[in-house]
């Protein structure tokens, strides 16, 4: 049982987020927890307009005269889910176990991003143990899905001069800057034409069993996007097979790494031996290539009722799609000069789909340098004007500037030596924080973020270390109780 584990509060806490559905969005369940929870524990609280919380507590006796530290968290999580996984994220609670010295969740994403950073945030509030000057406690909504809360933070609500984000992934290191991001929609209409007479056979190519993980602290990790790979499929073979493509789908978040994609095609039964054999080619080459990042590839073939389909795509459409995402930029685009092994500027086709006779690619660019941002987005709108495609550019962000004369991080620095002798990692993390937005309306604010370690968020692999849990909660305690040393 999760609530059996320690720290207590903090798992106690998480355990019951655990049973609340709380996906980007839909955070009506998770908002009125944290306000039942404010008013059971007598603690103040309001809401700004955009649905953002915050939470005040005084300082514990004698520690009044210490600055303000606002611990701050996002209540939303990524819903994923394995393909033959019953779970629906609006009324399902998170099947949460412990394996090991991780906790997991059966099928789904677990979220330990940022559950459990929001639950460290909840219980210092509520610990009679811990010490601590006056607290501010922010939780903001929508953050996985474009950081709605942090665009919408106004000035002046909060007080504190210093702000500890809880929603790294990697216990000992501390984050002092992030990427900015920006995303790009790329369009088109797509036209359909009747089913040829001699196809009399109609199929479901899936492509499935890829890691995924995080578009920003994963896409370095040479995981295969898989998207990309059935683009490439279709690309290669198509000219081998007499077949019509009716559907194309993959991904399902922007800032997600696609773990699967499906094709819809048909053709004559006469073609199928053909296909098989190509489909198991195809398999050798990728286990090849991939194997030992992705070894649990798989594509496979199955039957979809012929009856219920009309009509596939014209053979131009065709051909149009296959070479549009076939040629689409992905992955990696350059590493940085100043930070060894820290991705500077990358890119993620995480979705694409087809829906009211149009057809959508959703990609997320990411970089520490504004102006490479720029440079791969004339990147995508130079790819689909190529394809005569409509584009939309939104949700631009800029990154959080490493400040390393930070009083706050020279403090957390001090803090995590004095307690397990060894010095942390200092950080750039190549994901969007939402420390980059708040230096809009809070620019003096002095900020780091922290927290334990997730193996794999976004992705149904999600995992937290519980020991790890444990430390970041003993350095997020002793942040607090040392904060008269803050200047």
């Amino acid at each position: 049982m999760l609530s059996t584990l320690k720290p207590k509060f903090v798992w106690q806490i998480f355990n019951d987020i655990c049973k609340i559905p709380h996906p980007s969005h839909h955070e009506q369940m998770i908002t009125k927890y944290i306000v039942d929870f404010a008013n059971s524990h007598q603690i103040d609280y309001k809401i700004d307009k955009v649905g953002n919380i915050l939470l005040t507590k005084p300082a514990t006796k004698e520690m009044e005269d210490c600055p303000s530290i606002a611990l701050q968290a996002h209540m939303d999580m990524v819903p994923q889910k394995n393909e033959g996984t019953e779970h629906d994220f609006l009324t399902d609670p998170i099947q949460a176990y412990v394996d090991g010295e991780w906790v997991k969740a059966k099928g789904t994403t677990l979220g330990a991003d940022n559950g459990v950073g929001l639950a460290s945030a909840l219980a210092v509030l509520i610990d009679p143990a811990v010490e601590h000057g006056p607290i501010e406690v922010l939780v903001t909504v929508s953050e996985e899905t474009g950081m709605f809360g942090a665009f919408g933070l106004q000035p002046n609500w909060l007080t504190s001069q210093y702000l500890i984000n809880t929603d790294s992934e990697d216990e000992g290191e501390i984050f002092t800057g992030c990427a900015g991001g920006v995303n790009f929609t790329s369009s088109f209409p797509i036209n359909y034409a009747v089913m040829p007479a001699k196809h009399d056979c109609y199929l479901k190519i899936s492509l499935k069993g890829l890691k995924g993980g995080h578009s920003g602290c994963d896409i370095h990790l040479g995981r295969g996007n898989a998207i990309k790979l059935m683009a490439r499929f279709l690309a290669e073979y198509a000219q081998d097979l007499s077949f019509r493509l009716a559907d194309i789908s993959g991904g399902s978040l922007r800032n997600a790494i696609p773990r699967e994609a499906f094709v819809e095609i048909s053709l004559s039964k006469e073609d199928l031996p053909k296909l098989t054999s190509i489909i198991s080619q195809y398999k050798e080459v990728l286990q090849n290539e991939l194997g030992h990042v992705e070894p649990s590839i798989e594509i496979t073939l199955s039957d979809v009722d012929a009856n219920k389909v009309k009509r596939v795509l014209t053979a131009e459409q065709q051909n149009r799609i296959i070479n549009w995402l076939h040629a689409a930029p992905n992955g990696v685009v350059r590493m940085s000069d100043q930070l060894h092994g820290v991705v500077e500027t990358s890119l993620n086709l995480g979705i694409v789909s087809i829906a009211d006779n149009q057809i959508n690619a959703n990609f997320l660019i990411r970089s520490q340098i504004d102006s490479a941002k720029d440079a791969v987005v004339s990147t995508l709108i130079a790819h689909s004007q190529l394809a005569n495609a409509n584009y939309e550019i939104s949700g631009g962000y800029s990154g959080w500037e490493p400040n390393l004369e930070s009083s706050l991080l020279q403090l957390t620095k001090d803090k995590y030596y004095e307690i397990f002798s060894e010095r942390p990692k200092i950080m750039v993390i190549h994901a969007g924080l939402e420390c980059g937005l708040f230096k809009k309306s809070y620019p003096n604010m002095d900020m780091i973020s922290i927290g334990p370690t997730i193996v794999s968020p976004h992705s149904p692999d999600e995992k937290v270390n519980i020991q790890s849990v444990y430390r970041y909660w003993e350095l997020l305690i002793a942040i607090l109780k040392s904060a008269k040393h803050l200047k």
